[in-house]
């Protein structure tokens, strides 16, 4: 079969690889769509020790079963599912909270991913779908499932009910964006979203009805906000989020551009401010997303693009480039 393979740093390439085995309690599937995610470009770079050049990436998947060897999935049907492999026994998972098993392993770094034509994946990890849902559609489950679980996690302690929390987001990505739309779905207006990549600053505004602006060039009102996404996690972000957010205000840490730096703590301790780190999403929250999405609580989608896999070199290279106007882009093999 045919896989986009991540070879050395900055370089992905097309080659032949085998296509999986079936083993019991697994299917394989033949991948209908899959996105790029901002840990796969995270790996691109070079900067995740995790996922080591001879990989295949990708676990923002949609697909359809070929083989099954467990009896609830039947050869034909359509699926999304959890990239997370987990054990299911411990503390967490039987908690519900399965995002943080402490045996997890995952699609796309410690097992083959989705960026080729078929994939072999536990049963258990996955997710049922409408059968007439679009494929690029399902694909989006997992990032719009992440921003699900930090908007839900980020619920639990604001001082007042969301749509009345004037909101900035920093990071017009994916997830920034997908966040930007399900606030617009629970009623938040006003949201403003930094974003350095100009083209995307029009997408968001045109899909989202947000006011952007560049962080390069402009700082957000200090102060300002009531809630804070900061969905880049960079030095620079951690300090801006910091800056922005109101007295006795929530701050959503999801992005991990930068490993560690420091934040203002003296601000966090003295103004209360609430700093909450999510990771993920849980089985609950996929299931919640797919739901959403095929009922249009993330809007008609349009701003999604798609390439075909034999594409997916160029496409990196053009992501990291900053010459992709969309959030997402979405490979078809």
């Amino acid at each position: 079969m045919k896989a986009l393979v991540y070879t050395q740093p900055h370089e992905v390439q097309i080659q032949e690889r085998p296509e999986p085995d079936l083993v019991a309690g697994e299917v394989v599937l033949r991948i209908d769509a899959v996105g790029i995610c901002g840990s796969d470009m995270h790996a691109y770079h070079g900067h995740d020790p995790r996922r080591k050049p001879g990989l295949v990436l990708g676990h923002e998947f949609c697909g359809t079963v070929v083989q099954s060897g467990a009896p609830a999935f039947a050869v034909g049907q359509r699926v999304t599912g959890n990239p997370l492999i987990t054990c299911g026994v411990c503390d967490y998972c039987v908690q519900g909270r399965n995002n943080l098993c402490s045996r997890r392993t995952m699609v796309g770094m410690t097992r083959p991913g989705a960026f080729a034509e078929f994939m072999a994946i536990p049963a258990a990890s996955l997710i049922e779908m409408p059968q007439d849902m679009p494929a690029v559609h399902a694909a989006l489950t997992e990032p719009a499932a992440t921003a699900l679980h930090a908007l839900n996690l980020s619920m639990k302690v604001m001082a007042r009910p969301l749509p009345e929390n004037r909101t900035l987001i920093i990071g017009g990505g994916a997830i920034g964006l997908l966040a930007a739309l399900l606030l617009q779905h629970y009623g938040a207006r006003g949201t403003v979203l930094a974003e350095v990549n100009p083209l995307r600053r029009v997408s968001a505004e045109q899909h989202a009805g947000v006011r952007t602006y560049d962080p390069r060039t402009v700082q957000a009102e200090e102060n300002g906000f009531d809630y804070v996404i900061d969905a880049v996690g960079s030095k620079l972000t951690r300090v801006a989020a910091l800056q922005a957010v109101k007295p006795g205000g929530v701050v959503m840490h999801i992005g991990l551009q930068d490993w560690a730096s420091e934040i203002d703590m003296r601000k966090l301790t003295l103004a209360e401010i609430t700093l909450l780190g999510t990771y993920t999403y849980t089985t609950a929250d996929l299931r919640a997303t797919v739901k959403l999405l095929h009922e249009g609580a993330f809007g008609d989608l349009s701003w999604v693009q798609s390439l075909p896999m034999s594409e997916g070199a160029k496409a990196f290279a053009d992501l990291d480039n900053g010459q992709i106007a969309s959030s997402k882009l979405v490979l078809l093999p």
